[in-house]
């Protein structure tokens, strides 16, 4: 199968082409490197770096004749959404929209969409929500994700083309960026490693959804043949607070140094976590990584990149 993956150069989209291409599809990786590395990428893969709203891209679609497209590409920063919503719209609306375009016109005959369950959902309560729970995005980039799925909606009732939406918890492992906004245990796994103090934001009661890379990777094989034109969670169904992660980290590491506390910023959800009960029924997926291994996997990463 031909597969393109949209931000293969990036921690999820490189992990999901090294996946792919261990399987025997052929993939082709479009990136612009704005945040993904160049370490990262499958030399068996066909690499172009370009931009999604590239005029390029469909070049690129006209000669590959792309069955799937996984389209991982984004702009990703939350707090970058909020300072500029006009240029997350352009990558994150805009740019999702050439391809689909493009797969339309070329005959692609499904799209994997990686969406953003804690943003949104918003703020949870007692229980975890499911599928069905109502949308309450805080932020542009909460919006954008959901105004793409919409947009997946009209291209499938109107051509044809088949979706899956996987709605990710806070995915974290091997090759996340620990010097974005994004992703803290790869933000506290870099302070530790080089002895830094390490900060949080807030009284670290706060709590996500953390799921290991691996487990995202197998929702996205899975979906390839799965879960057509559904929109599915992914994550642990667990909510588990920073406090608790800086405990399990600093344990790994043998470190004895205490965090510190500084104000939280304004507007961070207190708590998000996901209902996974559909991806355990309509992809036959279920998270395999406890928290504990996935940390001394990632912690071993840093550590190794480091060396």
């Amino acid at each position: 199968m031909k597969i393109l993956v949209t931000g293969g150069a990036g921690f999820i989209g490189s992990n999901i082409t090294d996946a792919y291409i261990a399987l025997g599809h052929k993939v082709a990786i479009i990136d612009n490197l704005s945040s993904g590395k160049r370490p990262n990428i499958n030399p068996k893969a066909r690499f172009c770096q370009m931009d999604i709203n590239s005029d390029r891209v469909g070049g690129i679609f006209a000669k590959e004749k792309f069955d799937v497209v996984n389209h991982h590409a984004a702009q990703i920063d939350v707090r970058k959404s909020v300072t500029d919503p006009a240029f997350d719209a352009k990558v994150n609306i805009m740019g999702s929209l050439n391809l689909f375009e493009n797969a339309k016109k070329y005959g692609v005959k499904k799209i994997i969409f990686s969406s953003s369950g804690g943003t949104i959902y918003g703020e949870c309560g007692q229980k975890a929500p499911d599928e069905l729970s109502k949308a309450n995005p805080l932020s542009p980039y909460g919006i954008a994700k959901y105004s793409v799925e919409f947009y997946l909606k009209y291209y499938h009732s109107v051509h044809g083309l088949k979706y899956t939406i996987l709605r990710y918890g806070n995915v974290y492992g091997p090759r996340q960026d620990p010097h974005g906004e994004a992703g803290v245990i790869a933000i506290f796994s870099g302070k530790m490693l080089d002895g830094e103090t390490v900060n949080i934001f807030g009284d670290g009661k706060q709590m996500r959804d953390y799921v290991y890379v691996a487990d995202v990777v197998k929702a996205n094989v899975l979906a390839i043949k799965k879960g057509d034109n559904e929109i599915i969670n992914i994550g642990t169904g667990k909510a588990t607070s920073v406090n608790r992660v800086v405990k399990e980290m600093s344990k790994i590491i043998s470190l004895e140094e205490e965090p510190v506390c500084k104000p939280a910023g304004s507007g961070e959800l207190f708590k998000s976590f996901l209902k996974i009960e559909k991806a355990r029924r309509i992809l036959k997926w279920k998270p395999e990584v406890p928290l504990c291994d996935g940390l001394k996997k990632t912690i071993e990463y840093f550590k190794k990149v480091r060396s």
